[in-house]
């Protein structure tokens, strides 16, 4: 069992600081409203970045013959190993980040747009759905052996489960759905000011690479998956805005007959993340936890009042 550092222990509570934060948000009535305003100023050319990215990394593979596993492999190693010793120095934070990447753990975090913004509640799953068969797909075209398979595990840190034992390596799942979080999160607050808009920008796309980073710093993934799943991540988040911009789709939230079956929902993932608990006794599953009961009791009352 890892010992828990002052230091980290502190990161992670800056993090549920913001989320309670974000819940006072929440109480704007027309949060919907500022959603669906801000998706509809979401314009293709924001797939031109990512697109380029992708044209420069099959640039630099044909110059450096990296279009086989072991090549691949070869040209991001060294900086693996870098990445992987610097940042397995605080253990406790990567495990915790990591499990942000897992869709059972960070969707939760959202459950509560469920009653305030649909919009983004909507544009989330149909995104995710995106982003996991884009991940699937991927996975098994690729073929990927992990770091743990293809490289002595005395030379760098494993934290966390050692999944040695599958080649799943290229694109990295949890720097997919981070970064399809992430980019709707982004648009759908977007500030009005230039300097607001630079400033948050940054912000959630450096919490974005933090998160998605760590798995480099469980020893779990190669830099070049966690980059490349990133860019994915962020092409799945505006393809699901531009879906939910040009359909429509009818919110069964406020439909009686599927009241029972909302609260069912939550409850079963309530229990879902206990199990996680009992397993695994780490900080941030307690986040999930805390949001999936505060939407619960938010949606008991919602459901009171109808």
């Amino acid at each position: 069992m890892l010992n828990y550092d002052l230091k980290e222990e502190n990161i992670l509570i800056i993090i549920f600081v913001i989320l309670l934060k974000l819940f006072k948000i929440l109480k704007n009535h027309n949060l919907n409203k500022k959603v669906i305003n801000n998706f509809s100023y979401v314009r293709l050319s924001l797939l031109i970045p990512p697109l380029l990215l992708f044209f420069a990394f099959v640039f630099i593979f044909i110059k450096d013959g990296a279009f086989n596993v072991n090549e691949y492999i070869e040209i991001q190693k060294d900086l693996f190993f870098q990445l992987n010793s610097s940042l397995s120095k605080l253990p406790v934070l990567q495990l915790n980040l990591t499990q942000l990447g897992d869709p059972l753990i960070l969707l939760p975090l959202l459950t509560v747009f469920i009653i305030y913004a649909p919009k983004l509640w909507h544009t989330v799953l149909t995104s995710s759905i995106i982003s996991g068969l884009l991940s699937f797909f991927l996975k098994k075209l690729f073929a990927v052996p992990r770091p743990a398979a293809v490289l002595d595990n005395d030379t760098f840190i494993i934290i966390g489960r050692n999944i040695a034992s599958t080649h799943s390596s290229l694109p990295s799942g949890h720097s997919i759905i981070t970064f399809t979080i992430i980019t709707i999160l982004l648009f759908a607050f977007m500030p009005k000011g230039l300097k607001s808009k630079i400033f948050w920008t940054f912000s959630i796309l450096i919490l974005g690479l933090i998160i998605a980073f760590s798995r480099v710093g469980v020893g779990a993934h190669f830099p070049l998956d966690v980059v490349i799943g990133s860019a994915i991540g962020f092409i799945s988040a505006l393809i699901g805005i531009f879906i939910n911009n040009n359909i429509s789709f009818k919110s069964y939230y406020n439909i009686k007959i599927y009241h029972p079956i909302v609260l069912l929902f939550l409850i079963v993932w309530i229990f879902l993340i206990i199990n996680k608990i009992i397993a695994n006794n780490l900080l941030i599953f307690y986040f999930p936890l805390l949001t999936l009961i505060i939407t619960l009791s938010l949606t008991r009352v919602y459901y009171a009042k109808k």
